[in-house]
């Protein structure tokens, strides 16, 4: 299969067999730094780094030059220009992000109204229904790419499959710049040899349970006695990891929007210096969020912050998440590490966390291995506690004596 570095990828060739697929899966290229050589064509052929360009920051996304360095997202700065010491590091815009974005979903939603966007630089698209329009489903993903192209700026890969799930597979096998098509047909033989971590939503722990066990490849789930699986994964993951491997899925676009984002703010009566303190509070605004979006049966597939200094200029920082949660200390913890990026020291008037790119809890990827299952339990337990005694009665101990001086915590809402 295709690495993040584009090495290995596999494409179809012109007037590729498509017949019985219908969604197609639309992934942008190195997509935050694709956005920036736009901005900045001299930057065309760097490697380059999108993050803040200070030692404790975090890798947003990477050009496929840096990839090949084994640069990642989510990777240390420090660590990434250490693999890639000739890199360019350039802060994220995520306004000049989402400006972009807009432009690439108005072509997907110009051609099918049945477009599901995972995230800023992904969608699912169901072209089944428009076909007199456009033509059959890989012409319309060759549409599609020349349009993003020629239209934007920006090149993309598309994967074109009977299942969303088969179709994420081959995006990102073809990338970057292929379109990969995979007709109904040939859809074991596409998923057999293909090792079981390329699934979509086997993460590296879910991969490592199956591996232990002699389950190798796509062709390994669908062999196995259900009991393997069973004790490898649990008896419902197990059961449809194996439909996923003879190519069952009937997952349908979901065109539904939900709320964009679910934050929490506080503003101190007086200025605070403590970072130990202001870590705290961003903690704990991390677990307001976090039950905000259990309740609301949502997960956020980002985290972003907001800080306000004392002279009242602002700053805020964001990271998408590998994946999706509803957690709130994986929040906090993620809001922590965007808090430490930020290297002026000055006295805080205001704090905020918000989680952002929401979706609703069991969509998108698969949880196939759960790394927040103790996690999201004792969560689970202070939601049950707080609304029997009061939101006010249960705080995890980390915060008790701890909190920072002013009024009530002041909600961000939804936005």
């Amino acid at each position: 299969m295709g690495r993040g570095d584009g090495s290995g990828r596999l494409v179809s060739r012109p007037g590729a067999d498509d017949s019985g697929t219908g969604i197609l899966h639309v992934d942008m290229d190195a997509f935050y730094a694709a956005v920036e050589v736009l901005h900045d064509p001299s930057l065309r052929g760097l490697p380059l780094i999108i993050g803040a360009p200070d030692g404790r920051s975090v890798v947003s996304s990477a050009s496929y030059e840096a990839r090949r360095f084994g640069v990642r997202s989510a990777m240390p700065v420090s660590q990434a220009l250490r693999l890639c010491p000739t890199a360019r590091v350039v802060p994220p815009d995520f306004t000049r992000y989402r400006a972009v974005s807009e432009q690439v979903m108005g072509i997907f939603e110009s051609i099918t109204p049945m477009v599901e966007p995972l995230s800023i630089d992904e969608a699912f698209l169901d072209v089944r229904g428009v076909r007199r329009l456009w033509g059959s489903p890989g012409e319309i993903a060759v549409l599609i790419r020349q349009r993003v192209q020629d239209e934007v700026g920006i090149t993309c890969s598309v994967g074109v499959a009977a299942t969303k799930h088969v179709a994420k597979m081959a995006s990102t096998i073809s990338k970057p710049d292929g379109m990969l098509i995979v007709p109904a047909a040939r859809t074991q033989e596409f998923l057999d040899p293909r090792p079981v971590g390329a699934m979509w939503g086997v993460g590296p722990k879910a991969a490592e349970a199956l591996q232990r066990r002699g389950i190798r490849l796509i062709r390994d789930v669908r062999e196995s006695p259900p009991e393997a699986l069973e004790r490898a994964l649990g008896p419902a993951l197990g059961q449809r990891i194996q439909e996923l491997a003879v190519g069952r899925d009937g997952r349908a676009i979901e065109t539904e929007r939900i709320e964009k984002s679910i934050g929490h703010e506080e503003t101190f009566d007086r200025d605070i210096e403590d970072r130990d303190l202001l870590r705290s509070e961003l903690l704990r605004l991390a677990d307001r969020v976090g039950a905000r979006l259990r309740t609301s049966s949502w997960q956020a597939g980002a985290v972003a912050i907001k800080i306000r200094f004392a002279d009242f200029s602002t700053l805020s920082r964001s990271v998408s998440l590998s994946e999706a949660t509803d957690v709130g200390q994986r929040i906090g913890e993620t809001a922590v590490a965007l808090f430490e990026q930020i290297d002026r020291h000055e006295p805080v008037r205001l704090v905020g966390v918000r989680a952002e790119r929401l979706r609703e809890s069991g969509l998108g990827a698969l949880a196939l291995w759960d790394d927040d299952e103790e996690q999201r339990r004792l969560e689970g337990t202070l939601d049950d506690a707080r609304a029997r005694f009061g939101v006010g009665m249960i705080t995890r101990a980390r915060h008790v004596g701890r909190g920072a001086p002013g009024p009530a915590p002041r909600s961000g809402g939804e936005h």
